[in-house]
């Protein structure tokens, strides 16, 4: 390496990126053979501090581009001319972006713009279909455009940049830094009584029931392609689910975007064993994931985690970028279609062998060990 160790710029501005890339981040700080600062967009602001302080990040810029009924013209265009200031003040040699949110585009366009290297974690992922997930099929595909090195969780994710004819030099198969990043967020858990003690005092007080005794379900849902008719379809199918098996919980942090929170208390609002929640702290929320029975879920990144967790995994979206975990049998897709939907959580509820089969699979998604192979090959290309 050169005398003058190379400057990073890490850009992210969501909870799940910041979760996904504080692991790399803390990696590259340990091992001190860059120069590296942050940068949030607060693209999601409190849900995003709240990790912040959880992996002790600090912020050495903050865009705090957060603002009421913000859409994605907006959210655009205050990042990209906020970050053309922080890159013409700190002039990396590399911007580090995560994922398909707008923040990763506009920081993937921003180094386009100002010709500094991108680097995309989690790169590769793919469903070729614009409008799903919207917009962040087109955001990911538009940061493989301009990304210098790419950081793949998986072969196939590989493939599929291969296939776009992407220089196979600049790929690493890295495996999924959530992954590493679940494992040290469950360490901190187990390793201090302190915060054990926080988080289920603070469950003691929301529910009238012991979380690790009683069996429930955990439910997200926060797409924009689900938002209306789809919604509706999902919500109504665990009403069913709800009534029909009055001795299991069901719990569902549910989402501040208004497309959401209006249709969930309106068809979910008065069942006596469906706990209607605000969004948790991430250590909080990995521990739910720990103890529920499965999980229903749109997300993208609880359809990596959970594997780790031996939690199966129903996906109400219609098409995957993770088709990974599908293959695995790790988690099944059931969309909006609401006859699916209650078969196969009727399934799991009452049949052991296929409960087994799922929650015994291998997470194809990682072993822990993505950051360092990522550290590893930024340290080579330097060398």
């Amino acid at each position: 390496m050169s005398n003058r160790r190379k400057k990073i710029l890490f850009v992210l501005g969501t909870r799940p990126e910041a979760i996904k890339m504080a692991s790399v981040i803390e990696k590259f700080k340990k091992k001190k053979k860059f120069n590296i600062r942050l940068c949030v967009t607060a693209q999601h602001r409190e849900m995003l501090d709240q990790v912040l302080n959880i992996f002790r990040l600090k912020a050495d810029y903050d865009l705090n581009v957060m603002s009421q009924n913000q859409d994605l013209f907006d959210i655009t265009g205050k990042i990209l001319s906020k970050l053309k200031t922080v890159i013409n003040d700190y002039r990396p040699d590399y911007i580090f972006v995560h994922g398909d949110t707008t923040t990763a585009m506009v920081g993937a366009l921003a180094g386009f713009y100002t010709n500094t290297l991108v680097c995309h974690v989690e790169a590769g992922l793919r469903t070729y279909d614009l409008q799903s997930p919207y917009p962040e099929e087109f955001n990911r595909q538009l940061v493989g455009k301009l990304s210098k090195f790419h950081f793949t969780p998986t072969i196939k994710s590989k493939n599929n940049l291969l296939n776009e004819l992407i220089d196979k030099k600049k790929i690493l198969v890295s495996g999924n830094t959530v992954i590493d990043s679940l494992l040290i967020a469950l360490e901190k858990i187990d390793k201090s009584k302190k915060i054990s003690k926080e988080i289920f005092s603070y469950f003691d007080e929301i529910f009238s029931f012991n979380l690790k005794k009683e069996k429930f379900i955990l439910i997200t849902g926060h797409r924009r392609e689900n938002f209306g008719e789809d919604f509706k379809k999902i919500f109504t199918s665990l009403k069913r689910l709800a009534k029909k098996n009055a001795d299991v919980r069901f719990i569902y942090p549910v989402h501040l975007n208004p497309n959401v929170r209006f249709q969930v208390y309106d068809i979910l609002g008065n069942l006596k064993n469906f706990h209607l929640i605000d969004p948790l702290p991430y250590l909080h929320f990995i521990t739910l994931m720990k103890y529920s029975y499965f999980i229903i879920t749109d997300s993208g990144g609880i359809q990596e985690e959970a594997p780790s967790l031996g939690k199966p995994v129903l996906v109400t979206r219609k098409v995957t970028e993770r088709p990974e975990a599908v293959e695995a049998g790790t988690v099944i897709l059931v969309g909006s279609n609401q006859k699916l939907m209650e078969i196969t959580a009727d399934e799991l509820l009452r049949s052991e062998k296929k409960y087994h089969s799922m929650s015994k699979k291998h997470n194809p998604y990682g072993d822990g060990l993505a950051s360092e192979r990522i550290h590893n090959f930024m340290t080579r290309i330097n060398e």
